[in-house]
């Protein structure tokens, strides 16, 4: 029998909880590599992802995210930041499953539209409504469920700084390490 620890931490979540800025912090005192999806399929693409969802549309985005998730898998000691909406297909989990430890990190709505707000909502095509507020509620309540399938590790962020989330993140890790065979 072949066992083998669990070593990548998979982060997963809404926009504006924290899984970048958090999982880099997580990734430097862990050293491991810290790896950013979004910014995978940007190269992938060769063009940003608000482009993606205009000129592709959401549709081929979610092609290109599962290829790059499923590739970006394969990578070892690493942190992985997944795009909030990644949960919504199954596969994307699955793949992150083989060998990493998931963790979800959430924030309460109003906290997210003002982190959004602070990084400048323009990368955020979801978002790009009259009322971004209540796209924000009605995104949260379409994905909670695939939030919920994906761990039942979770971090509220809402009043914590990013320092802080990766203090939680490295302690749930620690204490969640997976045996495989």
């Amino acid at each position: 029998m072949n066992m083998a620890v669990m070593k990548n931490i998979c982060l997963v979540g809404f926009m504006g909880t924290g899984k970048t800025k958090a999982g880099r912090i997580v990734a430097a005192k862990l050293g491991k590599k810290f790896v950013e999806t979004d910014e995978l399929i940007e190269k992938a693409a060769k063009k940003s992802i608000p482009k993606i969802f205009s000129e592709d549309g959401e549709i081929r985005f979610r092609e290109i995210e599962i290829a790059t998730i499923k590739a970006a898998s394969t990578i070892e000691n690493a942190v992985f930041s997944l795009g909030g909406g990644a949960v919504l297909n199954s596969i994307n989990i699955m793949y992150m499953r083989r060998g990493a430890v998931i963790i979800c990190l959430s924030a309460r709505p109003d906290i997210i539209h003002q982190r959004i707000i602070a990084d400048g909502k323009e990368n955020r095509p979801l978002l790009a409504k009259p009322d971004p507020k209540a796209e924000i509620e009605r995104l949260l309540a379409l994905r909670a469920p695939f939030y919920v399938s994906a761990t039942s590790l979770l971090i509220d962020t809402s009043s914590m700084t990013p320092d802080e989330v990766a203090i939680a993140i490295i302690d749930m890790y620690e204490k969640h390490k997976l045996i495989k065979e």
